[in-house]
């Protein structure tokens, strides 16, 4: 199992507490991800959304892209994915930041591609906001122009959403042939598109079985496309680690108790222009990304337990949300990571 954290950008994951102690500011941010690479985590998630989904559309959010090459540069080892949404971005211009930032990183930057679900923040940034299967085939042309430019000492392209001519792009990235493309996606379209075009899949939170049959599932449908196994499936999660498991869930009770506020804006546009396998509830929403479907709620060892069984269901990477992000990453750290290698070594021994 790898270990992930999403980036604080928005001031938190929460939707009904107000003030988490983590300010959407660039300096909490490089606190966060220099600590976290003392800690031994893996990969950081920086959404891309240019309004506050979290906390309200009046609030203040940090613009992915670059914040990602300022973190680039102050890190080592920690590789980092920023989601893109082609919808927003010219895929020849996007293809030269990322082999900029990837240089700027040493072969660390990898991209989330994102085909996009809030219409009124497309219509306040000037995106031209389609359905949903049209933006599914933007995205498909997107990463053809991506792809061709890494790789392609001159690329030309024609297509129904992008049209270059000659272009040429250098210096090429450090990763060869492109850097890592993740994607998610619940729909048959977006599921063709991730099977064909992508490296890696990365799901919102599910339960155990939900996550295997997702997993056997894009397995399949990478052999039917002919294409080489996806690199890694990972999954989002919200953690609650205490010492005891009624601490736990008496946190639990307090960020799910939900509030009206402005924070539940995007909820409608989600659950709407979206194509979900599993219907979101409110109390869901409640926490970004069904984080708490996982249930990595409870004592160091239950939680433990819970990540190992992810594990043999196929999930090698996890993109935690906790809060407030600091401390919490620390503990999860030094009390949870611990207790799944522990369990590892018992089972290996067992069996």
């Amino acid at each position: 199992m790898r270990y992930g954290f999403w980036l604080p950008i928005f001031g938190g994951w929460l939707r009904n507490v107000e003030d988490e102690k983590m300010p959407p500011t660039f300096n909490y941010a490089k606190q966060v991800i220099q600590s976290a690479e003392k800690w031994g985590y893996d990969t950081t998630l920086i959404a891309e959304l240019y309004l506050n989904d979290i906390k309200g559309t009046n609030e203040d959010s940090i613009e992915a892209w670059s914040t990602a090459a300022a973190l680039a540069a102050v890190t080592e080892k920690i590789e980092i994915m920023t989601a893109v949404r082609p919808v927003f971005h010219n895929p020849a211009i996007t293809a030269k930041m990322a082999a900029n930032i990837d240089h700027i990183s040493n072969g660390r930057f990898t991209l989330n591609v994102v085909s996009g679900w809030w219409a009124e923040e497309a219509k306040q940034y000037g995106a031209e906001f389609t359905k949903h299967d049209a933006r599914y085939e933007r995205t498909e042309e997107f990463l053809e122009v991506l792809k061709g430019l890494w790789t392609e000492e001159s690329f030309s392209y024609n297509g129904k959403f992008y049209q270059i001519e000659n272009t040429k792009l250098s210096p090429k990235p450090v990763q060869r042939p492109n850097p890592v493309l993740y994607a998610g996606g619940e729909s048959d379209k977006g599921k063709e598109v991730i099977s064909t075009y992508c490296d890696a899949y990365v799901m919102h939170g599910h339960t155990v079985e939900e996550a295997r049959q997702k997993i056997n599932d894009m397995k399949e449908r990478r052999k039917h496309a002919e294409k080489e196994p996806l690199q890694s499936f990972g999954m989002a999660a919200y953690v609650i680690c205490r010492e005891t498991e009624e601490e736990a869930l008496r946190e639990l009770e307090r960020i799910t108790t939900v509030k009206e506020s402005d924070a539940y804006a995007g909820f409608q546009d989600f659950t709407t222009m979206s194509q979900l396998e599993q219907q979101v509830k409110l109390q869901d929403y409640s926490v970004s990304n069904r984080g708490l479907r996982p249930n990595l709620v409870g004592t160091p060892q239950q939680i433990a337990e819970q990540i190992i069984a992810y594990e043999e269901a196929g999930v090698d990477l996890l993109l935690l949300q906790c809060s407030p992000q600091l401390e919490e990453l620390e503990n999860f750290a030094k009390n949870v990571m611990p207790k799944v290698d522990e369990w590892k070594k018992a089972l290996l021994n067992n069996g």
